[in-house]
């Protein structure tokens, strides 16, 4: 009689028994033993190439896949910033062309150097609502809302907003500082490429730690530098600055965003107030551009 050879063992027999079925099906005899408070299966000397073969194949079919990763949080109502940073800059361009406020509004909260550096901080981001014609503000609106929308479905729309807001506000106040006392610029661009920055730096910081390989790794912020490049250079008239160190801002906030602590507060922390304190971060710089004297 052949001798038998063992070609598995474990201490469940329900797993010995499942390959021992699976030799069985391909023709293979063999039996379940107990030995030593294991279970054995064992099967003809001639036919141990062959099955050491098929349970290998087996063992690999049915090894379980890695879990995915869980999906991302989207937050709803991103639409309502969307909405509220339309009515800012539609509403700030209809009042100054119509003349309902002062007629030197646009020379009190455009970013001017000399003014900045003397204390009128509010330019920071009394700036951001200011266009110099008609395609200046679509084009900034439609960007602005395409970016916006995007943060405030990854971050919330409260916290996204008001993100935006301190970042777009802290790279022009620093612009204001280094840029010549004559310079003088305008536009919601800066926090466009906030938005940027910080949507890419928050992909690339939440999913560092999940994504293998490099490519998968640095692919957001990579492709957020892309886009900077891209959309952030081009044009006679382009303050490249204000888009570099409005990117920057949004990277460094949004990473801060991403670190695990801030990642688990943020989907339970209410979104409205974070939303407010935006709208009153520039509902206070104009009226100090305003009315300051």
């Amino acid at each position: 009689m052949e001798p038998e050879i063992e070609v598995y063992r474990s201490r469940g027999r329900a797993r010995c028994e499942e390959r021992s079925f699976v030799l069985a099906a391909v023709g293979i005899p063999s039996r379940v033993i107990e030995y030593d408070g294991q279970f054995l299966v064992q099967v003809g000397e001639s036919d141990v190439p062959r099955a050491a073969a098929e349970l290998r194949e087996y063992e690999a079919e049915s090894a379980e896949a890695p879990p995915a990763a869980p999906a991302r949080l989207l937050y709803p109502n991103a639409w309502v910033g969307c909405a509220v940073y339309a009515a800012w800059l539609i509403g700030v361009a209809y009042m100054i062309s119509s003349g309902l406020v002062r007629l030197d509004a646009f020379a009190r909260g455009d970013l001017y150097g000399a003014g900045v550096r003397s204390g009128q901080w509010w330019r920071a981001w009394t700036s951001l609502t200011l266009h110099l014609s008609g395609p200046h503000l679509a084009g900034n609106l439609l960007a602005g809302i395409w970016f916006g929308y995007l943060a405030a479905r990854q971050l919330g729309v409260g916290t996204a907003w008001l993100l935006i807001v301190v970042g777009a506000g802290l790279a022009n106040l620093l612009e204001g500082f280094i840029a010549p006392p004559w310079y003088r610029s305008a536009g919601a661009s800066t926090a466009v490429f906030t938005a940027l920055g910080l949507m890419a730096a928050h992909t690339w910081r939440r999913e560092k730690a999940d994504a293998q390989g490099w490519l998968r790794r640095w692919g957001p912020l990579g492709a957020g530098v892309v886009l900077l490049a891209w959309l952030g250079t081009a044009g006679k008239h382009t303050d490249v600055m204000a888009h570099l160190l409005g990117f920057g801002f949004g990277v460094m906030l949004g990473w801060a965003a991403a670190r695990p602590g801030m990642e688990r507060r943020l989907p339970r922390m209410r979104q409205w107030p974070a939303g407010l304190a935006a709208v009153t971060i520039m509902t206070v710089a104009w009226g100090f551009a305003l009315w300051w004297r």
